[in-house]
């Protein structure tokens, strides 16, 4: 079945979520949203034991649409995220191409990230005039440490998956024509296990990680509300748009 930028099917326990909204997969709302709901509907149907998550196309995902001076408020966006942070069966992401943005946030919510070689990550939000958001305040910093996630987060750099596996932000490097086999026996290993034993894990390593997800999130919206009405904001995303390099205003009572 298919809706709105996302596809889905399930096979042998496995619940199967396909990212398809060309070109690069940008978000919006209704996309995380419905993502949100077929988790929830997973979790709550007993012949469902885990899901993957992946695109048929070139990137993974390339974060929030901000195309056309687009503005979207990111409170929706992020309650809906903070649902499927919530997941209560195991999530595994397959990784190709881009995963920037809220869409590196999006992959982070997966317990598990399979990244093929072709891929690549960035947390922009400074090159493009805001703060970190999709709980990445909480999630990047929980599994590289909080000193390699302040450089990711302050440069804004790019970085390829060669490197996301040596910080241990993804978990396996695969070829781009592998990735999809790869990611779904991963799935299909964790669903040949006891569903209550996966319950049970799933809980005990994470039985703190929902609110903390949630009080990530909600620190995040009070940093960038102001941003997102800001100068550097439309700076940052024309810059993006139009492949160049952005220029910022100096903060109040600083000299250029």
């Amino acid at each position: 079945m298919s809706s709105s930028g996302i596809s889905f099917h399930t096979c042998s326990h496995i619940g199967r979520i396909i990212l398809s909204r060309p070109p690069s997969n940008y978000f919006d709302w209704d996309m995380i949203s419905q993502i949100a709901d077929l988790v929830a509907s997973f979790d709550a149907d007993p012949a469902i034991r885990a899901y993957l998550i992946t695109s048929n196309q070139k990137h993974f995902c390339a974060g929030a649409d901000f195309s056309d001076g687009n503005r979207p408020d990111p409170k929706p966006i992020y309650e809906a995220a903070t649902r499927l942070a919530a997941h209560r069966k195991p999530l595994v992401a397959a990784i190709r191409g881009a995963a920037v943005g809220g869409g590196l946030g999006l992959a982070l919510t997966a317990d598990i990230r399979i990244g093929a070689t072709d891929a690549w990550f960035q947390a922009n939000f400074v090159k493009i005039g805001i703060s970190p958001g999709f709980g990445l305040s909480h999630t990047l910093p929980r599994l590289v440490g909080e000193h390699r996630a302040r450089e990711l987060f302050l440069t804004g750099r790019r970085f390829r998956a060669e490197e996301a596996l040596s910080i241990g932000m993804i978990d396996r490097l695969v070829q781009p024509d592998d990735l999809d086999e790869v990611a779904m026996v991963f799935a299909r290993e964790i669903a040949e296990n006891s569903p209550a034993a996966l319950d049970a894990t799933l809980q005990l390593l994470g039985r703190h990680d929902g609110q903390a997800f949630a009080a990530a999130v909600e620190s995040e919206l009070a940093f960038q509300r102001p941003l997102f009405v800001s100068p550097d904001f439309d700076e940052g995303v024309a810059a993006a748009r139009e492949r160049r390099s952005p220029i910022f205003a100096n903060l109040p009572g600083e000299v250029s």
